[in-house]
C-alpha cells in the first residue's frame, strides 16, 4: 500500500472510531476491508467525493429494543434485541439473527457491514443486515425458548418484511428458533410470506438451508485447492464448531475425500484419528442438543480436551474454521503452519485476527476470507426467499447444484478481482473489491440517500 492509501486508511479509521467508540470488531471488520480497498478509493475522485465507503460504514438503521419474557419458573427475564440495517443499496436488507450472550452492538455492526459485502458477491439482490439478542437458548426449555421467541419478534416484525428486510438464522438460533419466530410473525400480521428464511422444508424453507454454509465453505476450499491442481481426496481436516456448519461442513469435507479429525464446542474439542463419526455428532448436537464431550462416551479411543484453542494444534491439511469470531489468533495460526496445514478456509465470521491472516500469507497458505467462504448460507436464504416468492420449491440436487455454481463463482470473482488489483491470489482483497464495485455502483447511481 502507497503512502496515500495508508493515509487514507489512518485518516477514515480515525473519524470512525471517534464515531463509534468501543466497538473492537466493528473496527476489526472496517479496516480489513479499508486496507484492501484504499488502493482504489484514492485513484476515483468520484469514490472520495461522495464518500462511498463511509457510507457503508454506517449503518442506516440501528433498531435495539427490550425483550421480557417469562421463564418456566413464572418470573420475568429481561433481554436486550437488536436489528443492524446496514446497506439496502441492491436489495432488501438480509442477514442472520443470533441468541448468544456475547452479543453486543460491536459484534451486530461488524456482521453486518460484513454482511454488505457478503451477499453483493452471491449477485443475488440482497443488501445487508444482521441482528439478534444477548439471551442464551442453551439450558432452556423448549417452552422458554418459545416464549422469548414469540416476545422478541412482537418488537422486531414492525421492522421487517419480505422486501424491507428478511432476516435468516446464525448461532444459537436454528429450525426451532425460526419456527417460533415464524409463526408469531404470521399471527401479528395475519401474513404468510417469506419474510424470515430458514424455515421448515414443508412451510416454505429451502431443502438444503441448514447445510447450505458448511457445503459451501468445502466448494470454495475445494476451489482453492484447484488453483494447485490438489482437491480434499486423502486431506487430513481440522473444523472447529459443532453446529450446523461444521457439522455439514464434515459432511461436505468426506464426501470430497477428507478425513476430518476433530471438533469443538465451548467447552472443548474432540479428537478421533481415526475420523469423526458424524452420525454420531448429529445425534449428540442436533437431536440431543448435548456437549460434545458426549462423543467420547460413545466413540472408543476418541480424545476429549477442554478449552477450544487446543484444536489448531492438531497437525492437518486443512482448517475450516467454523465457530466464532477471532478465535485464531497469531499463535494459533502459527502452530497451524508448522504442523503443515496449507488451506484455511472460513465457514464462521471474521474467525481470523489481523495477525493470523499474517501467518497465512507469510506461510504461502491459501485462505479463504469468510465473506467469499462462507457465503453459501445467504445464498441460499437468497433462493428460498425466491421459492417463496415464486409459491415453488426445488429439490435437494436442484439447490445443490445452485449453491456449487454461485460458490465457484464467488471464488473466480474474488481471485479475478484479486488479479485485476495486483495481488492475485490474495483472496480476502479480491473479495473485498469484488463486492464493494456492485455495493458502489449502486449507491452512485441511487444518490446520496443511498
Amino acid at each position: 500500500m502507497n503512502e496515500q492509501a495508508q493515509q487514507y486508511v489512518e485518516d477514515f479509521m480515525a473519524r470512525l472510531i471517534a464515531r463509534n467508540p468501543g466497538e473492537p470488531e466493528f473496527h476489526q471488520a472496517v479496516r480489513e476491508v479499508a486496507e484492501s480497498l484504499a488502493p482504489h478509493i484514492v485513484t476515483s475522485p468520484i469514490l472520495q467525493k461522495m464518500k462511498v465507503l463511509e457510507r457503508i460504514a454506517e449503518p442506516e438503521r440501528v433498531i435495539i429494543f427490550r425483550v421480557p419474557w417469562l421463564n418456566d419458573k413464572g418470573e420475568i427475564e429481561i433481554n436486550r434485541g437488536y436489528r443492524i440495517q446496514m446497506n439496502s443499496a441492491i436489495g432488501p436488507y438480509k442477514g442472520g439473527i443470533r441468541f448468544h450472550p456475547s452479543v453486543n452492538l460491536s459484534i451486530l455492526k461488524f456482521l453486518a457491514f460484513e454482511q454488505t459485502f457478503k451477499n453483493s458477491l452471491t449477485t443475488l439482490p440482497m443488501g445487508g443486515g444482521k441482528g439478534g439478542s444477548d439471551f442464551n437458548p442453551k439450558g432452556k426449555s423448549d417452552n422458554e425458548v418459545m416464549k422469548f421467541c414469540q416476545s422478541f419478534m412482537t418488537e422486531l416484525q414492525r421492522h421487517i418484511g419480505q422486501d424491507t428486510d428478511v432476516p435468516a438464522g446464525d448461532i444459537g438460533v436454528g429450525g426451532r428458533e425460526i419456527g417460533f419466530m415464524f409463526g408469531q410473525y404470521k399471527r401479528l400480521r395475519d401474513e404468510f410470506t417469506g419474510t424470515l428464511t430458514g424455515k421448515g422444508r414443508d412451510w416454505g424453507g429451502s431443502p438444503l438451508r441448514p447445510e447450505a454454509t458448511g457445503y459451501g465453505t468445502c466448494y470454495f476450499a475445494q476451489e482453492m485447492l484447484a488453483t494447485r491442481n490438489d482437491s480434499f481426496k486423502g486431506k487430513t481436516v481440522c473444523i472447529s464448531g459443532s453446529g450446523n456448519v461444521a457439522i455439514y461442513a464434515t459432511e461436505k469435507a468426506v464426501q470430497l475425500g477428507g478425513r476430518v479429525v476433530a471438533l469443538s464446542d465451548s467447552n472443548g474439542y474432540i479428537y478421533d484419528k481415526d475420523g469423526v463419526k458424524l452420525d454420531v455428532v448429529k445425534a449428540i448436537k442436533l437431536q440431543r442438543r448435548a456437549r460434545i464431550s458426549e462423543y467420547v462416551k460413545e466413540v472408543p479411543g476418541a480424545e476429549y480436551h477442554e478449552g477450544c484453542a487446543g484444536i489448531w494444534g492438531i497437525p492437518c491439511d486443512i482448517a475450516l474454521p467454523c465457530a466464532t469470531q477471532n478465535e485464531i489468533d497469531g499463535e494459533s495460526a502459527a502452530k497451524l503452519a508448522a504442523n503443515g496445514c496449507r488451506v484455511v478456509c472460513e465457514g464462521a465470521n471474521m474467525p481470523s485476527t489481523p495477525e493470523a491472516i499474517a501467518v497465512y500469507e507469510a506461510n504461502g497458505m491459501l485462505y479463504g476470507p469468510a465473506k467469499a467462504a462462507n457465503a453459501g448460507g445467504v445464498a441460499t436464504s437468497g433462493l428460498e426467499m425466491s421459492q417463496n416468492s415464486l409459491r415453488l420449491s426445488w429439490s435437494f440436487e436442484e439447490v445443490d447444484a445452485r449453491l456449487k455454481d454461485i460458490m465457484t463463482n464467488i471464488f473466480h470473482n474474488a481471485y479475478d478481482a484479486s488479479k485485476a488489483c495486483g495481488a492475485e491470489g490474495n483472496l480476502m482483497v479480491g473479495a473485498n473489491v469484488a463486492g464493494f464495485i456492485k455495493v458502489a455502483e449502486a449507491m452512485l447511481a441511487q444518490g446520496v440517500a443511498y
